[in-house]
């Protein structure tokens, strides 16, 4: 069963910085590609990044290209999304997500955690 829990969401205003968090169980860390998706009151969760294996290879939606970044600590099990610049537009629940396959394949890249909501106001 794979775990991950997100953490750092908060209110903020726009043109702030946040980063949030993801803790993954190690049995399901391992090998694995990770990345982050997003969903707005009212609209569809929607991808925002991911990251392979060993960190080299990330891939963005157009719509926070240049503004987020994705990383990860292999020895600490943890996913991190640095965002700037933040927009209201940026504001969701931001999902961790799990690829076993360490594609990048969007196909194969599911959200197993709660969610962390992060609110930008204007």
């Amino acid at each position: 069963q794979v775990q991950l829990v997100e953490s750092g969401g908060r209110l903020v205003q726009a043109g702030d910085s946040l980063r949030v968090s993801c803790a993954a169980s190690g049995r399901t860390f391992s090998g694995y590609a990770m990345g982050w998706f997003r969903q707005a009151p009212g609209k569809e969760r929607t991808f925002v990044a991911a990251i392979s294996w060993n960190s080299g290879k990330t891939y963005y939606a157009d719509s926070v290209k240049g503004r987020f970044t994705i990383s990860r600590d292999n020895a600490k099990f943890m996913v991190y999304l640095q965002m700037n610049s933040l927009k209201p537009d940026d504001t969701a629940v931001y999902y961790c997500a799990a690829d076993p396959t360490d594609s990048l394949d969007l196909r194969y890249l599911e959200v197993w955690g709660q969610g962390t909501l992060v609110t930008v106001s204007s």
